[in-house]
């Protein structure tokens, strides 16, 4: 479980970090659809406050959150869970998403979001902290470059979801 805490410099910069609880999950959800709407892919959301909860906060939720709160209002929030590393024999870090509102960009949320994670994976034992971006992201691609991060040019993400999930988890005949 994550322990509570903000750091000085956010705490001065007017936010705080924070592990995410049930009551969250309103603003979570709108910020999934803000997270959507910035990457152009609203028709694929089909996130709801009850259908989140029992993955964040169930009998055996599956991923964890942080927001950043600011006057009282949740302006960010980061969904992550734990992989594993064959290579290393050891858990990792796994950001799926990140998102601050654009009104509150600029005031080093997402970095703070990012570091807290750092110091989470590191504390767990991590391997390695990973996420994805956007090859159109431009922006966000020089950010996690001068925060150290490493674009991993030859590798692809690999998907099946959906229909085409359903049909190949079939049993097929011997």
């Amino acid at each position: 479980m994550m322990e509570a805490s903000s750091s000085p410099s956010t705490a001065s910069a007017g936010f705080a970090i924070r592990p995410a609880a049930p009551a969250d999950l309103e603003a979570i959800v709108r910020l999934i659809h803000g997270l959507a709407e910035f990457e152009k892919l609203t028709h694929l959301v089909q996130v709801t406050p009850e259908s989140l909860a029992p993955h964040l906060f169930g009998e055996r939720p599956v991923a964890e959150a942080l927001v950043a709160d600011r006057a009282g209002r949740v302006v960010a929030f980061a969904l992550f869970f734990t992989n594993f590393s064959t290579f290393l024999a050891k858990p990792g870090l796994y950001l799926e998403d990140l998102f601050v509102e654009p009104a509150e960009r600029g005031l080093g949320i997402g970095q703070a979001l990012l570091e807290h994670l750092a110091r989470l994976a590191a504390t767990r034992g991590c391997g390695r902290f990973e996420w994805s971006v956007l090859d159109w992201n431009e922006g966000a691609i020089r950010f996690y470059q001068r925060l150290g991060a490493t674009v991993m040019p030859d590798w692809r993400i690999c998907r099946i979801a959906g229909p085409a999930l359903a049909a190949f988890a079939e049993p097929r005949p011997d």
